[in-house]
């Protein structure tokens, strides 16, 4: 192929290193990450064990619906880019952009605070480690040089894991997820086991005042925060050194698990300790204090092995995702090419840095603020949850149709990827409509604006770049030798 408009004919790949029990952790690690145990507390204090049960199993269910489409769609275009190649496939460039867009800044934003999630585990357990050199405060929350510190040797450490490849971080992801399951798993048992934990504690299943209803879909909103994750996986399908029809499988077993791991630590959380006082209490971190006061140093231990391991997958997990979409946003010249180059080791070295530089900024601003980013973060992945199933639905034919490939046609699987599509719509109304349990703070929608702003102001940088490349081209550069939109194992 000649060169046209100035883009070289060669095309960056990335090598197939990645174990199917490597992809798993990724997806499972990412979903996990802090949230599972920082959170309880505040998910009992929104709606209750029963309520908070319900809405994380409802919402691990509907995922398992999204993950249906990612399913077929990473089977027909494994490449690099996830989302970002689906959208482009069936929608076109702008469309394709809005969907990368929206989870490059939502994939960098939970690196960051993931990593301010490891300097508030030792602000609790060791304060005089991150306590010193107070610098100011940001939204009440007072910002130490030592936070800033550990939280900033974390991105350096996991970014540099990555840049030397696929094969040492998946390696490490698959170790980390065994150790946190069997933590989780641990502090379960002997919390159930325990004498002094009678299960009235988990009474009443609501929290007094708010309705059942309201209670469920609270939780039900965040699903695409906490189980974001999943969607890594086709991020790194590039790179599987295995057929691409197992990824649905793999995306479905890390979804059940990370609902398994949600639901023990919040239960764990509720019957340690009577959980309405708990939250009247307000303690800086009630899963702490229940484990605390049952087991003593123990339990803390547990807990520390438990939130580090989930920590790292969280960080090591979407330092994958960003990279992978960065460097197939820059192959695509959507981005910069220099994204798109490939060092010694297999890795998009130069994205993986790209990100770490970026997150290193977050600590400065105290974990507060982080929050508002992650709150609006919701919005991004739901917009490509959607277009992912929307690109699905296009792609399944309708079961007596005679056009297409034979193995794309079946009307349960279309009809479920239109569901998946709806439940993304879903999620966006619990988010975005005024009046939903679940809208936007404040703070949150000034986020989303700045975010959205950025990405128009990025957009228009690159349109004169982009429209020298024709269709062509451009399918050549974003799906490679799958620009047919051919299942790989088709004949």
């Amino acid at each position: 192929m000649t060169e046209q408009a100035g883009v070289p004919a060669d095309r960056q790949e990335l090598r197939k290193t990645l174990k199917p029990q490597w992809v798993w952790a990724v997806a499972l690690g990412s979903a996990i990450g802090w949230g599972a145990f920082v959170l309880p507390q505040d998910l009992l204090a929104q709606a209750g064990p029963l309520g908070a049960s319900l809405g994380l199993l409802i919402g691990g269910a509907l995922m398992c619906l999204i993950a249906v489409s990612y399913g077929l769609l990473i089977r027909h275009f494994p490449v690099s880019g996830g989302e970002y190649a689906y959208a482009f496939s069936f929608f076109g460039r702008t469309h394709a952009f809005v969907a990368g867009w929206a989870l490059v800044l939502g994939y960098v934003s939970i690196i960051a605070l993931n990593a301010s999630a490891l300097a508030l585990l030792f602000r609790r357990l060791l304060p005089p480690v991150v306590e010193w050199v107070p610098l100011w405060e940001v939204a009440g929350w007072q910002v130490y040089l030592g936070e800033v510190v550990v939280a900033s040797a974390a991105l350096l450490l996991f970014a540099l894991l990555n840049a030397r490849g696929g094969t040492l971080s998946g390696r490490v992801q698959y170790a980390f997820c065994l150790v946190m399951l069997a933590a989780v798993a641990c502090m379960l048992v002997a919390t159930w086991l325990h004498p002094d934990t009678p299960l009235s504690n988990l009474e009443p299943g609501f929290p007094e005042g708010v309705a059942p209803v309201s209670a469920v879909l609270m939780i039900v909103a965040i699903a695409p925060w906490a189980y974001v994750g999943f969607d890594n996986v086709p991020q790194a399908a590039e790179e599987f050194d295995f057929s691409p029809t197992k990824a649905f499988g793999l995306i479905l077993l890390a979804i059940v698990a990370a609902a398994g791991i949600y639901v023990a630590m919040l239960l764990t959380t509720a019957v340690a300790q009577p959980w309405p006082q708990m939250v009247a209490d307000a303690p800086a971190w009630g899963t702490a204090d229940g484990l605390e006061t049952l087991f003593g140093p123990i339990g803390l231990v547990l807990l520390a092995v438990a939130v580090v391991m989930g920590v790292a997958t969280g960080l090591n997990g979407f330092y994958v995702s960003a990279s992978r979409l960065l460097f197939a946003m820059g192959r695509a010249r959507v981005l910069p090419p220099f994204f798109a180059k490939v060092n010694d080791a297999g890795a998009p070295g130069r994205a993986v840095w790209f990100a770490a530089v970026l997150c290193l900024i977050a600590p400065l601003f105290g974990r507060e603020a982080l929050l508002w980013v992650v709150d609006m973060t919701s919005v991004g992945v739901t917009v490509a949850y959607t277009y992912t199933c929307l690109a699905a639905y296009r792609l399944w034919r309708w079961s007596g149709s005679d056009q297409g490939d034979p193995s794309t046609r079946s009307t349960g699987r279309k009809v479920l990827s239109g569901l998946g599509a709806l439940t993304g719509v879903l999620f966006l109304g619990l988010l975005l409509i005024p009046g939903s349990p679940a809208q936007l703070s404040t703070p949150s929608w000034i986020a989303l604006g700045v975010w959205v702003m950025l990405g128009v102001v990025f957009y228009l940088m690159r349109l004169p770049a982009s429209r020298q490349i024709d269709n062509e081209e451009m399918r050549r550069l974003v799906l490679g030798e799958h620009a047919s939109g051919r299942p790989v194992d088709a004949p």
